[in-house]
């Protein structure tokens, strides 16, 4: 396709001279641009469209969009069933770890026995161990205390005896110092002796269950 006739801008014949008369100031300058642009005009016209790309552009356009696919929600409740049970499985691993060894349950209140000193308020009866000085444990707590048949065995000052119980309307007993008591404590010696000890014979500050009835 040609461009001659079209850009020639006044040009002479194809055998005459040019006219460097007119125009903007120098005919070579708009020879040369007005030859670049007849250039582009012929390059864009002779570029064509390649077979079916309006129609592959059009189906493209239409094409559905890749579908979406949701990620299923977890349930609140799901995952704190999770995380409670994971940490019952470590809290499992760290007492199988350190386990205790076997644990006896003891029932509650006083013990089964509580330690009681016996106490003599004879100064020259606290060291030694005299018949003089000897304090008598009884068999029953209600009779005589110094009575002939009221003897269990004997105890002497800083011994210790283990009291399973205490009666407290036992005889009233009155020591050398004037103290009274009818408190009445049932205790077993370090030798196995078993008896009643007057509480005035003792100076016990721990807590002893009372003698059930039946036991006196």
């Amino acid at each position: 396709m040609g461009v001659g006739p079209r850009y020639d801008s006044g040009a002479g014949s194809a055998g005459g001279g040019r006219d460097f008369g007119g125009g903007r100031g120098g005919g070579a300058g708009d020879d040369a641009e007005a030859l670049l642009r007849a250039r582009l005009r012929l390059a864009d016209e002779q570029i064509e469209t390649p077979p079916g790309l309006w129609d592959r552009i059009r189906h493209s356009g239409t094409a559905p969009a890749p579908a979406v696919v949701a990620r299923p929600r977890r349930r609140p409740y799901a995952v704190a069933l999770v995380v409670a049970a994971a940490v019952a499985v470590v809290a499992l691993g760290v007492w199988w770890l350190v386990r205790p060894g076997p644990v006896t349950l003891q029932p509650a209140g006083p013990p089964s026995t509580v330690k009681v000193t016996v106490y003599n308020s004879e100064r020259a009866c606290r060291t030694g161990r005299s018949l003089e000085c000897a304090l008598r444990l009884a068999r029953d707590p209600r009779a005589e205390y110094a009575a002939r048949g009221n003897s269990a065995g004997r105890v002497w000052h800083g011994d210790d005896l283990a009291a399973h119980c205490v009666v407290t309307d036992g005889r009233m007993v009155r020591d050398e110092a004037g103290v009274t008591s009818t408190r009445w404590y049932l205790v077993t010696s370090g030798q196995g002796v078993r008896g009643w000890l007057p509480g005035v014979r003792t100076r016990n500050t721990r807590e002893v269950r009372e003698c059930p009835a039946g036991q006196e």
